[in-house]
């Protein structure tokens, strides 16, 4: 039987081949940008431009999810308590406290960013704290110091990046199609074809892998932050409470949505959802899994 770590393995490393794959993406669409214009160029430009969003998403990622947010660094004097429950589950977990921070905002919700554990940040909202009692609160600290002790939030920014430089180059080779760039007389007409469907099916592609990771993402560190309380009952009820809040973030958006533990949007799949077929459409394309698969995974848990 498979436990909590071998599960977490299989995780990691499923991760890193769907990056691989991103890769191997931009890599191809460059190659045939680059067949389809006649110009070799195009394809070292590709490479080198997907490796600089890569930098520039390993440096800054956090200060671009704080400033999108509107996070405000938490006083330690006037959060104290909230310090020290962070602290105490940071040394549990044998990883550096993260820098605190706390959005005015009614939503209950919190995320976590940064490039590794010692450059990492937790922010919750004010509506968390107004709402949760404290064995619940430390069930998404604990959820939110996973994320930072696993990798998950360089891994998923990195899938957000390439996600989004593929949808930008698949556009621009449909427009240059439109336009009638390239010499096409003398092109293949079904690799033609091929590559053309390839380009339109990539940024869809893209996009479900990258909510693929962040919904597999959310479990594992369902799982570790239990693992890490001891209490998985704390995380449960603070999801049901999450999920039953009817108003989405103020600031919510697409580009951080994947960060927060539940959708800043509010839950497209959760516990006040109805018809089926809603349900498999709103599962497929949500950053985060439904709550109540989730609630299921943490009560049958035992640590």
């Amino acid at each position: 039987m498979s436990s909590l770590y071998t599960q977490q393995g299989k995780n990691i490393r499923r991760t890193w081949l769907l990056m691989t794959v991103f890769l191997v993406v931009v890599i191809a669409i460059g190659y045939f940008i680059a067949w389809y214009v006649n110009n070799p160029g195009i394809l070292y430009i590709a490479v080198a431009f997907s490796l600089l969003m890569n930098i520039t998403a390993y440096w800054f990622s956090d200060k671009v999810a704080l400033a999108a947010t509107g996070a405000k660094e938490a006083d330690a004097k006037q959060y104290l308590e909230l310090h020290r429950i962070l602290e105490n589950l940071a040394i549990t977990a044998g990883l550096p406290k993260p820098r605190l921070y706390v959005i005015d905002d009614p939503a209950p919700n919190a995320f976590a960013a940064g490039r590794n554990p010692k450059h990492a940040v937790v922010a919750v909202t004010t509506g968390l704290l107004s709402r949760l009692e404290r064995s619940e609160l430390e069930g998404v600290l604990a959820h939110e110091l996973s994320h930072v002790g696993n990798r998950d939030i360089l891994v998923m920014t990195v899938a957000v990046v390439l996600a989004g430089f593929i949808a930008i180059v698949s556009d621009i080779f449909l427009r240059m199609s439109f336009f009638g760039h390239g010499d096409r007389d003398n092109r293949n007409p079904i690799l033609l074809i091929a590559g053309i469907v390839a380009i339109i099916v990539a940024p869809i592609a893209a996009q479900l892998i990258q909510l693929a990771v962040s919904r597999r993402r959310e479990f594992l560190a369902d799982a570790s932050g239990a693992l890490l309380t001891r209490y998985p009952e704390g995380l449960a009820s603070a999801l049901r409470k999450i999920a039953l809040y009817p108003e989405p973030l103020r600031r919510a958006n697409h580009a951080t949505a994947h960060l927060f533990i539940s959708n800043p949007f509010g839950p497209s799949t959760s516990l006040r959802a109805s018809a089926q077929g809603g349900r498999f459409i709103a599962k497929i394309f949500s950053t985060h899994p439904p709550v109540e698969e989730r609630i299921a995974a943490l009560t049958q848990m035992r640590v």
